[in-house]
């Protein structure tokens, strides 16, 4: 939801017209008062807000002013429309909090392109960081690092990719040939004291969390779950 604070209707018009028709929803506002009585009242706060500096009654500035002093309404991106292309009343409204501007008269695609582009900026940055935890052992994969409460421990390639197994999958019982076939990459019964010397030392490294891999009788390995 996009709204457009501008007093001239026909200017306002084209703006929601275009912004409707690119896929956003849009609602306008012919003055400062109307517009922060909305503001203040809604349930639904706007995910954008365009404002006209000058404005019949209260102005843009003063508007913005309180949009961002206010804990409600702080966060929400705001661009300014003016008339000027006098440089203090941009470096004003940017030091004020706004997110951009816009020059009258300014292109209807422009505006969109310049709404897109504050959204972007304005989202809220996704963590891209997978953390397993189990007990006192944490595994960060984006940063490749393992910790047992809290201290570090240095793993080989090998044990790491055992450990990851186990704890993204607590509780499931592994074969020996299965964990040689998903670390390994090979299928070799006789290969199986690799696994059982590759368990022996990540339970060594893991310390007193090297007790949550417990060996399953006539099967192979699992890791307990843990919540110390």
């Amino acid at each position: 939801m996009i709204w457009c604070v501008e007093d001239d209707v026909s200017i306002r018009d084209i703006e929601i017209y275009t912004l409707e028709q690119t896929g956003f929803t849009a609602k306008g506002f012919c003055d400062g008062d109307s517009f922060w009585v909305e503001l203040a009242t809604t349930d639904e706060l706007p995910e954008l807000v365009i404002l006209d500096i000058m404005l019949p009654g209260e102005d843009g500035v003063s508007l913005l002013k309180k949009i961002k002093a206010s804990s409600r309404t702080g966060d929400i991106p705001v661009i300014m429309a003016t008339a000027k292309s006098v440089e203090y009343d941009k470096i004003k409204s940017l030091d004020m909090g706004a997110d951009d501007y816009l020059v009258k008269p300014f292109g209807m695609m422009e505006m969109v392109s310049r709404i897109k582009a504050v959204l972007r900026r304005c989202m809220p940055k996704k963590e891209n960081k997978t953390v397993y935890v189990n007990g006192i052992i944490e595994m960060n994969v984006e940063e490749h690092t393992v910790s047992v409460s809290r201290e570090s421990i240095c793993l080989t390639y090998k044990e790491y990719e055992i450990l990851k197994i186990f704890l993204m999958h607590p509780g499931m019982a592994y074969t020996r040939n299965r964990l040689l076939s998903e670390v390994w990459g090979i299928d070799s019964y006789g290969e199986t004291r690799t696994v059982d010397m590759h368990i022996k030392t990540l339970r060594q490294k893991l310390g007193d969390g090297g007790r949550y891999i417990v060996t399953v009788r006539n099967v192979g390995y699992k890791m307990e779950v843990h919540n110390d």
